[in-house]
């Protein structure tokens, strides 16, 4: 065990130093063993976590700002907190970053495009090294900061019209393709769908929808609002689909909120699903495949998409080859309610 060596006498910090000199390695080595812990042993690596644990060691990030002219904060601008999907996102974020003793600067943008402006602008006063955006949606003022600011950025979540920007995530087009197709498969043929927020995600399914229902020479229906998606919203949602295409026999929600909300609201009146009213949702929401019946929805995956994204743009700060686009895919669960 490490024994506590007294700090230094400028600061009262203390130093990667200290923590070197009571394990009797390089300082050098306790700095590989913290930005990049693969690089170690495992047996070494556990003495020197146990070593900064007692001395009480924490980085100094200004002094790291300054002598590398790296801040070690890499910027996030997802367009929710609460939503289960980008919750995922920033799990997969963090987990990327930690263990390279990087940390996240974290902006909600509330899915506005002016909202964003204003989170990119102040965060960009910190500093960061590299940003990592939701979607590649963005105002004129939001693409000349980030062309001012000549950082790294990685796009999450969307490939579709990704061009040349570096992107990762999925195409959601063709998830929505491969959605409609199922229901088209499975027998229905006056296919709904339903979507709120209206953000550039939920407009590319609403392509893969149209595509899928043009292929088999079926008319679409669709019903849009602009509101924030919810469980809530999606059975009124069922109200309204209901008065304006009452011989709909499937829904495809554009997320399992709305879908999940609907699948209740049957339950509520009486109406047998799959067998009056087929139900399709996205994201495949943790208690999706609990709900009775269980929803068939899309399922993405969203913490690897963090993950990936953040490795991204680790190497490129660290001007590292790596691929500019990255298709994770999507798998489609299918489930009783279709």
């Amino acid at each position: 065990m490490a024994e506590r060596k007294p700090r230094n006498s400028a600061t009262g910090r203390v130093t990667l130093a200290d923590v070197a000199r009571a394990l009797d390695i390089s300082a050098i080595t306790v700095s590989r063993a913290l930005k990049t812990p693969e690089r170690v042993s495992p047996v070494l690596r556990e003495r020197i976590t146990q070593a900064v644990r007692q001395l009480g060691y924490r980085p100094n990030h200004a002094a790291r700002a300054l002598a590398t002219a790296r801040s070690g904060n890499v910027l996030v601008l997802v367009p929710s907190l609460t939503n289960e999907v980008f919750v995922d996102v920033l799990g997969g974020i963090h987990d990327e970053l930690q263990p390279r003793g990087m940390q996240m600067l974290i902006g909600n943008t509330h899915y506005s495009l002016r909202e964003e402006e204003k989170q990119l602008e102040a965060f960009l006063g910190h500093a960061p090294d590299g940003i990592l955006l939701s979607g590649l949606d963005h105002s004129p003022r939001t693409q000349a900061l980030l062309a001012e600011s000549r950082l790294p950025v990685v796009t999450m979540m969307e490939l579709d019209n990704a061009a040349d920007s570096r992107s990762v995530g999925l195409s959601q087009r063709a998830a929505g393709q491969a959605m409609t197709r199922h229901l088209i498969t499975r027998g229905y043929r006056r296919i709904a769908y339903v979507a709120a927020q209206g953000d550039p995600r939920t407009r590319q399914r609403a392509e893969g929808y149209r595509a899928a229902l043009a292929e088999a020479n079926l008319d679409a229906r669709e019903i849009w609002l602009e509101t924030p998606s919810s469980v809530g919203l999606g059975a009124t949602l069922l109200t309204e689909l209901l008065a304006q295409h009452p011989d709909c026999d499937a829904v495809f929600c554009c997320n399992d909120d709305l879908a999940q909300g609907m699948l209740y609201e049957c339950q509520r009146r009486g109406i047998a699903v799959p067998a009056r009213l087929a139900i399709g949702g996205f994201n495949d929401l943790a208690a999706s495949a609990w709900t009775h019946p269980a929803l068939t929805s899309i399922a993405t995956p969203r913490y690897d998409i963090g993950r990936q994204a953040a490795r991204m743009l680790c190497a490129a700060i660290d001007n590292q080859e790596a691929p500019r686009a990255l298709d994770l895919g999507f798998t489609l669960m299918a489930r009783g309610s279709s």
